[in-house]
């Protein structure tokens, strides 16, 4: 039966106003996102041990001398502020990245190993190797490079499949944390400290040094990831699918993966591996954005939004202050829980 002109201009029209909502959800989403950073971000700024109002941050911000608040501000809280914010930006960015391209939730950096290769080298480098600073950082990034380009290797039978890929990646992981272990057991206690403070996921004692490598990392990395967002997308139909509609799966799969570990990477040498922000991320914008649009800077806003508040709550909400590793980390273990259960029950999408 012939399908009448009206039918079809009619299918059209549902279609297309289908996409507008979901293109004004999206920006919707990401204009309030965007405007929670800001408010948590000046409040970061404005609290602490001293509390200075909005004007004085703003002036200070602007390059203005304004006496107690030039330290305080721009040197102590300013560049700890704009590293959670870039911090979780990689974290949230490189985390859906994993997740939508292997369409499964569980494959967070955290859960498949990257995050324990870059944490095991740093953990091999203060404690064993003496290094401390850049040196340290630079370890962390060729080693989480280093073990995702391995955990491709291993996984890879002519493809690679997703389920394979976490479950070495899972294994991996379960290995370094066993170096890194042993590595904390020989560590003298001014080590062990260093290396612990390290390893949780900490902002303290951020300086601009830290923020300067990140920053750029996600000026450059970031670009590439959204710029191959229709692929990543057209890849979670499947490798037949995508090779039909032209996509070549391997080839993109592997700059994905290159760029991802990447960003990665310098959050982790800036920051250490705070737990969760990548596993977190995804999920929760996937589920605020709504089906049909790309995850990706929403995923990148939520992450920066997740550090900062929880960086904000390990300091103040209780009489000791936490690295903000602490807190992700008990706001994510209950997802965690929730979502092995929810996978094992309907499957493994988003």
């Amino acid at each position: 039966m012939a399908t009448s002109p009206s039918s079809t201009t009619s299918t059209l029209g549902r279609v297309r106003a289908v996409r507008r909502r979901r293109r004004t959800r999206a920006q919707v989403t990401i204009g309030l996102l965007s405007v929670l950073i800001i408010v948590v971000f000046c409040l970061s700024l404005m609290m602490g041990r001293t509390f200075y109002p909005a004007g004085d941050v703003l002036r200070v911000i602007a390059g203005h001398d304004v006496p107690g608040a030039t330290f305080t501000v721009g040197t102590l809280r300013l560049p700890r502020a704009v590293l959670a914010v870039l911090a979780g930006a990689c974290f949230g960015l490189g985390g859906v990245t994993f997740q939508t391209m292997l369409r499964n939730p569980l494959a967070s950096p955290d859960i498949i190993g990257i995050s324990s290769g870059a944490s095991a080298a740093a953990a091999f480098g203060i404690v064993i190797l003496g290094l401390s600073g850049t040196a340290v950082s630079l370890l962390a990034i060729l080693a989480g490079l280093g073990v995702a380009v391995l955990i491709y290797a291993i996984s890879y039978r002519g493809g690679v499949a997703g389920t394979r890929l976490i479950l070495v990646g899972i294994g991996i992981a379960a290995m370094l944390q066993s170096v890194t272990d042993w590595v904390l057991s020989k560590a003298g206690r001014w080590d062990l400290q260093e290396a612990l403070r390290w390893l949780t996921g900490s902002l303290n004692n951020s300086s601009w040094d830290q923020v300067l490598p990140v920053l750029g990392a996600l000026m450059v990395l970031a670009p590439i990831l959204l710029s191959r967002s229709k692929d990543l997308g057209i890849t979670e139909l499947g490798e037949d699918a995508a090779h039909a509609l032209g996509v070549r799966v391997d080839r993109t799969r592997l700059i994905i993966v290159i760029t991802a570990v990447g960003l990665i990477a310098f959050a982790t040498a800036a920051c250490g591996p705070i737990a969760f922000v990548a596993f977190l991320s995804g999920p929760i914008a996937v589920r605020i954005v709504g089906p049909g649009t790309s995850p990706l800077v929403p995923a990148a806003l939520v992450g920066a939004l997740l550090v900062l508040v929880a960086d904000l709550v390990g300091q103040y909400a209780t009489g000791t202050r936490y690295p903000v590793g602490v807190v992700t980390g008990v706001l994510g273990a209950p997802y965690l829980i929730y979502l092995i259960i929810r996978v094992n029950r309907r499957g493994s999408s988003l």
